[in-house]
């Protein structure tokens, strides 16, 4: 019986370092995806994809300081396909590209389906903005969301008791009803990078402010209509904008572009996929936005 059970023991113990050592192996093997110098044979027009809600920033801003470091990118096209999102990641994102334009290297955006609100705060960091004739673009402004779920919880029996050190600092609270001093206090806030995001738009489109206040209440554009409120520069899709990098850049002959490698997948990955992503959309406290929001009638 001692034999059989010391087998087991052994069995164990080798299965567990073998794990230990594959989850340690696939985790250096996919770690390193996209993260050191770019090595690259001749010129090249570095290519940014921004999709989706912004959510963080440091991956895409990584992505376009290593093209801003490399010798053998000479322009870049920054792709973007995204509603917006957080205000700060916009921000950061928005500060790298422009970065990236000030080393002198030809930073050239092409919009996609929607590159609105943050989405388009962080185009106006570029030299150039090309947008397709029917994208959604614009959405000038800033969004502040908060559920009350007061009724709810009453209704189930539940009580919230809350300690605080002053009046506002659970201001957003889902757990009861706003006070007016405390909607006057967020509407502060929200003006505040709402002035932000209108001054970066005037500054980097040579627009009066004025002209910007006039459209900056949160509309959307077609990429048409934004052409001709200067928003943007010129209508072109995204080859359209590789070659006019190319050409920025002083190149002769076809473009050659190079992509950031996709992370290789990890067995974390794998085994628990995007949860990390859901994570971070789950708010325990409300969000500032410059994002678009569509609410769109369910289908019958």
């Amino acid at each position: 019986m001692a034999k059989k059970s010391d087998w087991i023991i052994g069995g164990l113990i080798l299965f567990s370092i073998f794990f230990l050592i594959l989850i340690f192996g696939i985790g250096l093997w996919g770690g390193a995806g996209g993260e050191g110098k770019i090595r690259v044979g001749g010129s090249r027009v570095g290519v940014v994809e921004l999709k989706g809600i912004i959510l963080e920033s440091q991956r895409t801003v990584r992505q376009l300081k290593r093209m801003q470091e490399s010798d053998a990118i000479k322009a870049v096209v920054l792709r973007i396909d995204s509603p917006g999102g957080g205000v700060a990641a916009s921000q950061e994102i928005y500060d790298a590209v422009r970065k990236l334009r000030e080393s002198g290297k030809p930073v050239v955006v092409s919009m996609g389906s929607v590159a609105a609100s943050g989405g388009y705060y962080v185009a106006c960091g570029a030299d150039t903005i090309l947008a397709n004739p029917g994208t959604t673009t614009g959405s000038i402004g800033v969004i502040m969301e908060i559920p009350n779920v007061r009724g709810l919880l009453s209704k189930l029996g539940i009580k919230y008791n809350v300690i605080k050190s002053g009046k506002f600092k659970d201001t957003g609270s889902p757990f009861r009803e706003m006070r007016p001093e405390e909607r006057k206090y967020l509407q502060q806030f929200i003006d505040d990078a709402f002035q932000q995001f209108v001054s970066v738009v005037a500054e980097n489109r040579h627009l009066p402010k004025e002209k910007v206040l006039a459209i900056a209440d949160g509309r959307v554009f077609t990429g048409k209509q934004a052409l001709k409120l200067g928003l943007i520069d010129a209508l072109g899709n995204y080859q359209d904008a590789v070659e006019l990098a190319w050409k920025m850049a002083g190149l002769k002959g076809k473009p050659r572009i190079y992509r950031v490698p996709k992370r290789k997948l990890t067995i974390f990955d794998l085994i628990f996929g995007d949860l990390n992503e859901v994570l971070q959309k789950v708010e325990a406290t409300p969000s500032l936005k410059y994002q678009l929001k569509l609410d769109l009638p369910a289908s019958q």
